[in-house]
C-alpha cells in the first residue's frame, strides 16, 4: 500500500478550483474527492498535483486524500480539525487575511539546535488556529524565501548525508544533489502542526538565497568563483529542479498548468518512467543567462478578489554578465509592469529581499555597487566587501530599484488604496512608510517580517538599529550624492515600526479599501504562543499600537 510522505499541501485556490500537492513513496493514483491525478516520478521520487474543480464560491469543503483508494489523510489518530478547501467568494472576500514571513529553519530533535533557533512562529500560528473558529483562519500564507537551508544543515541532516557519502567530499555538510534536497523538504514540511496548517491554508512561495546557497547570484564574480568548483553546477541544477517540483508547481493556477509544456512533458514521461532528464535539462537552461535574459520566469501573480499578489523572483532572474546588473531582465520587468495593473484595491508585491532597507545600509549598498566597477585593487576590495557583508539587495541593483520605484508610483497614483512590498531575508521586522516628491493617492509601504524560525546574530542587532540612525544616514547620503554615477533616490521612507527581533509572523487584513498589519512574536518552546508586537494601520494617519 502506498504511503503519503509529504502533504497534502493546499496551494492555489480561487473561486471554483484548488490544487493540492503530495509526495508518495511509490507510484499510485491520488484522489481528493472526485478529482484524481497519477503520480509522476523524478529521480525515484513520486509526486502528484491534484486539481480540484467545480467548487462553489465562498464555501468551505473538508477533504480527504486517498492513494489507490485507501484513505491516508487525515491520519486516523489526528487530533487536528479536518483539512478543508475554502474558496473565495465572487467579487472578493470582504475581509481578506494573509499571513507572511520568511526564513524558516526546520524543527529538529537536537535540544541545542532548537534552543538556538527559538520558537517556530508558523507552528505557534497553527496552534492558535486550533482554538479559533474556521472563519477566522487566514485566506492565504505567503512564504518569502528560505523554506530550506541547503548550506546550513541540521545535525540530523548532516548525519543522514554522512551515511550516503563522506563529509570530506565537497561541499561537505551542505547538500549536493537532488536526493539531498529532498531530505531538506521532508525535514521542513513534516512537523505535525506545520503540516496541518499547510494542508488547510493556501500557500504561495518564492525562493531566496539559502534555498540554493548563501548570497546566491550576488554578482558575476560570485558566479564565476562558484562555477570553478566541482560541485556547484550540479548543485544549482538540482536546487532549481527540486524547487520546480516542491514549490513552483503549486504557485501556478490550473489554467497555467494546462498551458505549461514542461509540466505536460514531465507528467507524460514520469507516469511510467522517470522524468529526471527533462528537469535536469530545464534547470540547466534556467540557470543560464543568454543575451541579457534567463531561461525561465519564476515570478508569478495571484488574485484574491480586490487584492493582487505579484511575486517577484529576486534571485534566479538576476542579470549579471556583460557589465550590466539588474534584478531581473528587461523582458521580465516588462511582465511585472504589465501584471501590476488591473482592477484591485490593494497591490502586494512579494519580494524576498527588501526594496528599502534601513537608510544607512541602503546607501552603503548603492555606493558599493559603483565601487565594484572600479579597476584594480579598489574594485576587488569593494567586491570582497559586497560578498562578505551581503550587499546584494535592491539598493545594490540601483537601476532596478529605481524602475520599481517608478512603477509603484504609477500604481499608487491610481484609485488603488495601498501598495505594499512584502519582504523577509534580513532577520528582523520593520515597517517603513514611503514618500514620493508628489504625494500619491495610495499609501505605499515596505513591510518586512523575518525570521519565522531562525535567529539574528547578536552582533547584527545593533548594526540594524544603527542603520536607521538619521545622522549616519545623512552622511552616507551626502557621500553617495557626491558621485556623478548615482542619482538622488526617487523616494524617501520613514520607519514607522521596528526594528523587532526574534521569530515572528505578520498578518495583513484587507477589508474594502482599509488595510492593517499585525506583527506577533513567537514564544513558549514546546507550547508555542504568539505575543503581539505592533498593530499598524496602513490606510490611515493613526499611529501604530505597540505592545511588547
Amino acid at each position: 500500500m502506498p504511503r503519503l510522505l509529504i502533504g497534502p499541501l493546499l496551494r492555489h485556490v480561487d473561486t471554483r478550483s484548488a490544487t493540492l500537492w503530495v509526495e508518495t513513496d511509490e507510484p499510485c493514483t491520488v484522489s481528493v474527492g472526485q478529482a484524481t491525478a497519477h503520480t509522476f516520478t523524478v529521480s525515484g521520487h513520486h509526486y502528484a498535483l491534484v486539481v480540484v474543480t467545480d467548487l462553489e464560491p465562498g464555501t468551505a469543503t473538508p477533504y480527504e486524500v486517498t492513494l489507490d483508494g485507501e484513505t491516508v489523510w487525515p491520519p486516523q489518530d489526528s487530533a487536528y480539525p479536518p483539512s478543508r478547501i475554502r474558496t473565495y467568494p465572487e467579487g472578493g472576500d470582504p475581509a481578506f487575511l494573509m499571513v507572511f514571513g520568511s526564513c524558516r529553519m526546520p524543527e529538529t530533535d537536537d535540544p541545542g539546535e532548537q534552543k538556538r533557533m527559538g520558537t517556530d512562529a508558523l507552528a505557534a500560528y497553527a496552534r492558535r488556529m486550533l482554538a479559533e473558529d474556521e472563519l477566522d483562519w487566514p485566506d492565504s500564507l505567503m512564504l518569502l524565501g528560505d523554506q530550506v537551508y541547503a548550506d546550513e544543515t541540521t545535525k540530523g541532516t548532516q548525519a543522514w548525508i554522512a551515511r550516503r557519502r563522506s563529509l570530506d567530499e565537497a561541499p561537505g555538510v551542505e547538500v549536493r544533489d537532488f536526493e539531498e534536497y529532498t531530505r531538506l523538504y521532508h525535514e521542513a514540511w513534516t512537523a505535525p502542526l506545520t503540516r496541518w496548517l499547510m494542508s488547510t491554508v493556501p500557500t504561495s512561495m518564492i525562493f531566496d538565497d539559502h534555498d540554493v546557497r548563501d548570497d546566491w547570484n550576488t554578482s558575476q564574480t560570485w558566479r564565476d568563483e562558484k562555477e570553478q568548483t566541482s560541485w556547484w553546477p550540479k548543485r544549482e541544477r538540482h536546487a532549481l529542479a527540486t524547487y520546480w517540483i516542491y514549490q513552483q508547481l503549486g504557485n501556478l493556477s490550473p489554467s497555467d498548468l494546462e498551458t505549461d509544456d514542461l509540466y505536460k512533458a514531465v507528467l507524460e514521461k514520469g507516469r511510467d518512467g522517470d522524468a529526471a532528464d527533462l528537469l535536469d535539462e530545464f534547470a540547466e537552461q534556467a540557470r543560464q543567462e543568454v543575451n541579457g535574459a534567463k531561461g525561465t520566469r519564476w515570478s508569478y501573480r495571484r488574485d484574491f478578489g480586490n487584492v493582487r499578489l505579484l511575486v517577484v523572483d529576486t534571485r534566479s532572474g538576476r542579470i549579471l554578465s556583460g557589465g550590466s546588473r539588474s534584478m531581473v531582465s528587461d523582458q521580465e520587468f516588462d511582465w511585472i509592469e504589465e501584471n501590476a495593473t488591473g482592477d484591485f484595491e490593494h497591490l502586494l508585491i512579494g519580494s524576498s529581499l527588501p526594496w528599502l532597507l534601513p537608510h544607512a545600509i541602503n546607501h552603503v549598498q548603492s555606493l558599493n555597487e559603483i565601487a565594484c566597477r572600479r579597476p584594480g585593487w579598489r574594485g576587488k576590495l569593494a567586491e570582497k566587501l559586497r560578498q562578505e557583508a551581503d550587499l546584494e539587495h535592491w539598493a545594490s541593483f540601483r537601476a532596478s530599484s529605481d524602475r520599481l520605484a517608478r512603477l509603484i508610483e504609477r500604481i499608487a497614483d491610481t484609485e488603488t488604496s495601498t501598495v505594499c512590498v512584502l519582504s523577509g531575508d534580513v532577520h528582523h521586522v520593520y515597517a517603513a512608510k514611503v514618500r514620493y516628491p508628489k504625494p500619491t493617492t495610495a499609501a505605499v509601504w515596505q513591510l518586512v517580517c523575518s525570521p519565522v524560525h531562525n535567529r539574528a546574530p547578536a552582533l547584527m542587532r545593533p548594526l540594524f538599529r544603527m542603520g536607521w540612525w538619521r545622522p549616519l544616514a545623512a552622511v552616507l547620503k551626502w557621500w553617495m550624492l557626491r558621485s556623478p554615477h548615482i542619482e538622488p533616490p526617487p523616494v524617501e521612507w520613514d520607519k514607522v515600526a521596528g526594528p523587532y527581533f526574534g521569530n515572528a509572523i505578520a498578518t495583513l487584513r484587507m477589508a474594502g479599501r482599509e488595510a492593517r498589519m499585525v506583527v506577533e512574536r513567537a514564544e513558549g518552546g514546546t507550547e508555542p504562543v504568539l505575543k503581539p508586537l505592533v498593530t499598524l494601520p496602513l490606510t490611515s494617519g493613526n499611529q501604530p499600537s505597540r505592545r511588547s
